[in-house]
């Protein structure tokens, strides 16, 4: 007994029972896994089964609503519902057909213009166009862009006097009038005496036009910004200018960078961009260039033969100028489109790109702006964010009504629209002018109809027709005449 109980007696009696346990649960286990495939194949076997089952009885199931739910005596119309297309429920449903078939008549009617303007008219495009012989002459107009820069100079040495207290804040305004005013007047004087090409003289016209817009936006900052360094009461200038920046120096750089920055509104600093996507300009060049190249076949290949083959629109008969005008108003509006895209979004964006500039809202959906007042401060942001700022808000904050306001901003932009179309021509006509100061009843208009259709887009509409479809064809008509008419007298 002693010796069967023994310490390792106990451990060769452990060692046996857990052999002998272990062997058991591996049978159990492999009983049960064999058990287990068994009843699995079973199991697969009757689910096919009722699953075959539940098939016939869909199947039933079919045949008996073919044979009860259509017979002739059940009702077909069972509720109230509309039409797709009524007013109520037009909105609640794509339409992502429809504009598939308006791309398609799209490609296909422009298909057969440009298959039949080839035909009647052959290749039409040349070199000249854009680098002619005439260009290539204009050397003052080259020599006058170069010289622009220092206007900028002479703003920025106005600026240092003024922040050394040298001249009083009279002189620094008198200074800074004579020297916007001048860089407006030099170019438009050599434009006009010199006998230019239109692009030479139309692009010479912009670049004073930026320079004129940055430069009243440098002056007018730089006086706000050195009245509240000059501020006494330093809580009450917190108060009033708590998102200004209220540290005035002028500073050479941020003016230097200011003006070759895609932007009109001054500031000591933007907002920047990590780093430059060198890959991203090349692609946007590119692009660039296409688009370009497209304005340039719509303006040769379509827009010349129809404008040289018409009347003027105001002394001929009024339905061959509707008629006119509507055909023109297709390709122009082509051409405008490309223009906005080529400018808007590649150019600006390439330039904020290679600056690192920041802010890049150089517009917002214009198209969908449903009174003239919407589209006017959506499509153009630089020009919008200057007026708004140098503009509008002065004029209320010096009792102004809005109405009055509002007047003044488009008066001082159909000035600049008529300097940048009539100066290049070499004629007054007037007719950009009296174009943008029509839009002032058209805001009007299109705000009361908004008002009355809250969720219609009539104003849409005739943004659209008054804008595009007769509103710049008709002004392209107008001074194509006009300015053949100065050449033949001038000839």
């Amino acid at each position: 007994m002693a010796e069967s109980e023994s310490p390792e007696n106990r451990i060769a009696a452990m060692e046996s029972t857990s052999s002998s346990t272990s062997d058991l649960n591996f049978s159990i286990r492999r009983r049960s896994t064999v058990m287990d495939s068994a009843s699995t194949e079973m199991m697969g076997s009757e689910g096919l089964k009722s699953s075959g089952k539940a098939c016939d009885k869909v199947k039933i199931e079919k045949q008996s609503d073919m044979k009860f739910n259509y017979r002739p005596s059940m009702p077909a119309h069972s509720g109230v519902r509309e039409s797709p297309l009524s007013s109520d429920a037009i909105f609640k449903q794509s339409h992502a057909g429809l504009f598939n078939l308006c791309i398609v008549v799209l490609v296909a009617v422009n298909s057969r213009l440009i298959i039949e303007n080839l035909i009647k008219y052959g290749w039409l495009i040349n070199s000249g166009f854009w680098f002619s012989s005439k260009s290539l002459r204009d050397w003052p107009l080259f020599m006058c862009c170069l010289s622009l820069p220092a206007f900028p100079l002479a703003a920025y040495l106005v600026e240092k006097l003024a922040y050394r207290n040298c001249i009083s804040e009279l002189v620094v305004v008198f200074l800074h009038i004579i020297i916007t005013t001048a860089s407006l007047l030099y170019p438009v004087l050599v434009i006009l005496r010199c006998d230019s090409a239109l692009l030479s003289g139309g692009t010479l016209m912009l670049f004073a036009c930026i320079v004129w817009l940055k430069l009243v936006s440098f002056a007018h900052t730089s006086s706000d910004m050195r009245a509240i360094a000059k501020s006494i009461d330093k809580e009450n200038t917190a108060s009033i200018s708590s998102n200004a920046d209220n540290s005035y120096d002028a500073n050479f750089k941020s003016l230097v960078y200011f003006m070759v920055a895609p932007t009109l509104c001054y500031q000591s600093s933007y907002p920047r961009s990590a780093s430059v996507r060198k890959g991203w300009v090349v692609r946007q060049f590119v692009k660039l260039i296409i688009f370009t190249g497209f304005m340039g076949f719509i303006i040769e290949q379509y827009i010349n033969p129809i404008v040289q083959n018409s009347q003027h629109p105001l002394k001929g008969n009024l339905l061959y100028a509707i008629e006119r005008v509507l055909k023109l108003s297709v390709p122009n509006l082509y051409v405008w489109l490309c223009m906005f895209y080529c400018f808007f979004h590649l150019w600006l964006n390439i330039l904020a790109e290679l600056l690192r500039f920041g802010d890049r809202e150089f517009y917002k959906d214009w198209w969908n702006a449903r009174t003239v007042e919407e589209y006017w401060r959506m499509w153009n942001m630089p020009v919008h964010k200057w007026m708004v700022r140098h503009i509008y808000f002065p004029c209320l904050r010096n009792k102004i009504p809005k109405w009055a306001a509002l007047l003044i901003a488009f008066f001082v932009s159909a000035v600049f629209h008529e300097l940048c179309i009539a100066v290049p021509c070499h004629m007054f006509k007037l007719w950009a002018f009296i174009g943008i100061m029509f839009q002032v009843p058209l805001v009007v208009i299109t705000k009361f109809l908004q008002n009355k259709f809250k969720s219609s887009m009539v104003g849409n509409m005739i943004f659209w027709l008054f804008f595009s479809i007769l509103g710049q064809p008709m002004c392209v008509l107008l001074y194509y005449h006009d300015l053949m008419n100065r050449k033949g007298k001038t000839e």
